[in-house]
């Protein structure tokens, strides 16, 4: 099977590229657009049968430890809207887009890929954005729109690319912090990079079975 590992960062799977597996990998650089961009040109140079998305995430309530690894199951653009009057308005609650107009189904982008349903990480909704904040409102603003488990900057343009290139993939995320907290602190980074990264050499082999 032709594997290919994606993550916005080189410190976040820094241990699974020294491990030197032979599983072809791609530094995208932070942010959807430099996500979606990198990696639908490297798509071009391969055929693989399966991408995995592999970086750190924050968690939006005390639900998912820090450290814990999860497979991300839906993403949204979060941030694709409007803000006003204290609420959010997405392109779809605007009618400037279809919710159901591939590949998104009701707003989502959804990954059916197999392995979500007997791999043993807990499947969680993730809400993507293009700019992190210690905002509090903000972030109930996200997590009562969408009901998200995680907050990423990433997520949601690996899940559009993917699914518009009709190519199985997964995406795995570690929680480093709770979403809005950016006293790094209080952060578990290297734990959290460290179980990705274990979590992700285990992910693989599953695959290939």
């Amino acid at each position: 099977m032709q594997i290919l590992v994606v993550s916005a960062t080189e410190m976040e799977i820094a241990p699974f590229i020294a491990a030197q597996t032979g599983i072809e990998h791609l530094i995208t650089g932070v942010g959807g657009p430099a996500c979606m961009y990198h990696l639908q040109n490297h798509l071009k140079q391969g055929a693989y049968q399966l991408v995995i998305q592999a970086g750190i995430a924050g968690s939006f309530s005390n639900e998912l430890r820090l450290g814990e690894c999860v497979l991300v199951e839906k993403d949204v653009f979060a941030d694709l809207g409007v803000f006003e009057h204290g609420g959010l308005k997405t392109v779809f609650d605007m009618g400037f887009a279809n919710k159901n107009e591939w590949p998104y189904q009701d707003g989502w982008l959804l990954n059916d890929h197999p392995l979500l349903d007997d791999y043993k990480l807990k499947k969680v909704a993730a809400a993507s954005v293009n700019g992190l904040s210690d905002d509090s409102r903000l972030t109930a603003l996200y997590k009562n729109k969408f009901n998200a488990a995680i907050e990423s900057m990433e997520g949601a343009a690996f899940h559009y690319t993917c699914l518009q290139q009709k190519i199985p993939f997964l995406q795995l995320r570690s929680i480093s912090n709770r979403v809005g907290d950016r006293d790094k602190n209080n952060w578990t980074m290297k734990e959290a990079i460290q179980h990705l990264n274990d979590e992700l050499k285990v992910l693989i082999q599953h695959s290939r079975q």
